[in-house]
C-alpha cells in the first residue's frame, strides 16, 4: 500500500508513519508534507512522476492553511483519513461528511479499524471508493468550531457550601482513589464531580493537557521538567503534587508538541 502523510507536526508524523509500520511493514510512505502549498505541488506534478497513491492521511490544520485547501487546489480525489484534534462538533461534521477520522493522539488500535475500514471499502467499490469532500460546508464548520466554549467555571459543593473556581485560576487536576480533585493555583485542593476523560473535552486543550491516567495538568503549573531516562519525563509541579508526577510514555510525543504551541 502507498500512503502519503500531510503532518506540519514533525514527531507526529514520524509517530504515524512508525504506527503504519506496525500495522504492516511493507506499507510505503512515499512522502511527510508539512503543508498545503507543498501538498499542491506534490499532487500537481507531473503525472509520470507520482507514484499510485492508495491512501493519504490529512492534518486539518497545516502550518500555512487549512489541509480543505489541498482539495480545491490539487483537485484531489484519493482516499484521505483525517487527522484532528478537534471536539466531539467537529468530529460529528466529518460523519456527516462520509470522512473517516483518528482524533489525536493517534490510537493504534483506531489506526487499525480506520485502515480496515478503507480495505473494506476499496474492496466493495474498487476505485470508487474516492473521498467526496463538501468542502465549503467543513471550512464554515471550521469557522463555528473555533468559537467553541470552554468551561470558564467549576462550582464545587463542599457540604452545604458551594464555591465558584474560575478555570483561569486551576493549576491541575488529579484522580486519587477513583476521586477527581481540582488544585488551584493558591493551593487549595477541592474534589470535583467530573472525570479526567470529561474534563480533556470541555477544557481548552491549549491550557490543559492529559499527562497520564492520573494528571491534567495546566501549563503555568509545570515548574520544571526532569528527563530520568530516554523515555521517561517527570515534572514538578506549583502548587507541589503529594505524589511524584511522570507523563506517561505513549502521550510523551504529544506533550513536547503541546509545550511548543504558539
Amino acid at each position: 500500500m502507498n500512503v502519503v502523510i500531510i503532518e506540519d507536526e514533525n514527531l507526529t508524523g514520524k509517530r504515524l508513519e512508525s504506527l503504519l509500520h506496525k500495522y504492516d511493514p511493507a506499507i510505503n510512505v512515499l512522502a511527510r508534507i508539512p503543508s498545503v502549498a507543498e501538498a499542491v505541488d506534490w499532487f500537481v506534478g507531473p503525472a509520470n512522476q507520482i507514484p499510485s497513491i492508495d491512501l493519504v492521511f490529512m492534518d486539518i490544520h497545516l502550518e500555512d492553511d487549512l489541509g480543505f485547501r489541498i482539495f480545491e487546489q490539487a483537485n484531489l480525489t484519493t482516499p484521505v483519513i483525517f487527522t484532528t484534534a478537534y471536539d466531539e462538533y467537529m468530529i460529528q461534521a466529518f460523519k456527516v461528511n462520509s470522512i473517516d477520522y483518528l482524533l489525536k493522539p493517534v490510537n493504534y488500535d483506531e489506526l487499525v479499524a480506520a485502515i480496515e475500514k478503507f480495505k473494506a471499502l476499496k474492496k466493495q467499490f474498487g476505485q470508487a471508493a474516492s473521498t467526496s469532500v463538501d468542502v465549503e460546508a467543513l471550512l464554515n464548520l471550521i469557522g463555528k468550531a473555533k468559537t467553541t466554549d470552554y468551561k470558564e467555571r467549576f462550582m464545587i459543593t463542599v457540604g452545604t457550601k458551594i464555591r465558584s473556581i474560575e478555570t483561569a485560576e486551576i493549576a491541575y487536576f488529579y484522580l486519587e482513589e477513583k476521586v477527581v480533585f481540582l488544585v488551584t493555583k493558591d493551593g487549595l485542593t477541592l474534589p470535583v464531580d467530573y472525570s479526567l476523560d470529561k474534563l480533556t473535552q470541555v477544557l481548552n486543550p491549549r491550557q490543559f493537557f492529559r499527562i497520564s491516567r492520573q494528571f491534567l495538568v495546566s501549563l503555568p503549573a509545570i515548574q520544571t521538567i526532569h528527563t530520568i531516562s530516554a523515555g521517561k519525563l517527570k515534572l514538578d509541579l506549583v502548587p507541589k503534587s503529594r505524589q511524584e508526577v511522570f507523563v506517561s510514555g505513549d502521550r510523551m510525543t504529544e506533550f513536547k508538541e503541546w509545550l511548543g504551541k504558539d
